[in-house]
């Protein structure tokens, strides 16, 4: 394990939802390994982008796995949420990233290194566009939930955790302008090739549904779960798979919420921001590269009432939020390669 001072690395924030143990981590992908079936059997795709669920393991490991076990990469570029509990610590922060100042974050398997990418940014960024918040970060925990599966295929993964607040989608098209261009001359610079050298990961939950979200427009009986499971998977597939373009994204924007002209029911994806922020930027930086957009394959949907709870015994797994008709939460992964 790296040895560096305190200071320096960011503590984890959920110690009960996601795996903090090596044994236990190699327990759950082995459970994983022996469950789930392949879902995205053809190996020549170069994986170059994907999203991420954050819910806990015992509810979303089966998820999260598929999209995991195809990343191979050096870094890992990692767009955020800004979660409610960090909006209201922080006077609900609008239309800006917010970045950290640490060195390392903490990992299963050992401390997990910053990439000076995120310097790089803060530096050539516009500081209207960001803020550096260590506070912020160390509330969230839609990046950490990632760091144990990316560890385990990587134990020398380093991340760029951004988080992204509320905007409008005309601001996301103004700051990814910027901030693709710095990343694109990064990549040039360090010579390296998107989907084996460096990823770009999006972390959302999807719709958090029942009366505990103050969100149940088709009741809380089963065929309103299955009402409104129809309508996540609706904007999966209309919005996160086959070519992404700018129109394509807009959609998805619009159909989370982020266009308060936009009729018909809006589920309650806490990604609504940084899946469409990092699509977008990711699709800008491929075209400064020459190359062409994103193309999407979801891998897998469900949500807490669904799954259940895997029946792993004897770690220190545990549970956040209960699951139940009047209370569960979606979840999705997909996996982006160019078109």
């Amino acid at each position: 394990m790296i040895s560096v001072h305190s200071q320096n690395v960011r503590p984890i924030r959920d110690s009960v939802g996601f795996s903090w143990y090596p044994n236990e981590m190699d327990s759950l992908i082995s459970y994983l390994n022996s469950t789930q079936p392949e879902v995205f059997d053809n190996n020549n795709y170069n994986l170059i982008a994907g999203i991420s669920p954050h819910d806990d393991y015992l509810y979303a490991a089966r998820i999260y796995y598929p999209l995991y076990k195809k990343i191979r990469t050096k870094e890992v570029v990692i767009f955020g949420v800004t979660h409610g509990t960090v909006r209201k610590a922080m006077n609900d922060p609008k239309d800006i990233l917010i970045f950290e100042g640490y060195e390392y974050w903490k990992g299963t398997y050992g401390n997990v290194k910053v990439s000076e990418l995120r310097d790089l940014i803060k530096e050539k960024l516009n500081k209207k566009y960001f803020i550096v918040s260590n506070r912020a970060q160390n509330i969230e925990h839609s990046i950490e939930a990632l760091i144990p599966f990316l560890q385990y295929y990587n134990r020398n993964i380093k991340i760029t955790p951004i988080m992204v607040t509320s905007m409008p989608f005309e601001r996301m098209d103004e700051i990814t302008d910027s901030l693709s261009l710095i990343i694109y001359k990064y990549i040039n610079q360090n010579k390296l090739v998107p989907g084996k050298d460096i990823f770009f990961l999006f972390s959302t939950d999807a719709n958090h549904y029942g009366d505990d979200f103050n969100n149940s427009p088709y009741g809380t009986d089963t065929e309103a779960h299955r009402k409104a499971v129809s309508r996540d998977k609706e904007i999966a597939d209309n919005c996160l798979t086959g070519p992404i373009d700018k129109s394509k994204i807009k959609r998805l924007s619009d159909d989370l919420g982020n266009n308060s002209n936009k009729k018909g029911i809006t589920p309650l994806w806490c990604g609504r921001y940084p899946v469409p922020f990092g699509l977008m930027t990711t699709n800008k930086i491929l075209k400064l590269l020459g190359k062409d957009g994103l193309n999407g394959k979801l891998f897998n949907y469900s949500d807490t009432y669904t799954e259940g709870v895997i029946p792993i015994k004897g770690t220190h797994l545990g549970l956040t939020a209960p699951f139940s008709l009047k209370h569960w939460v979606g979840f999705l992964s997909a996996g982006y390669y160019l078109k």
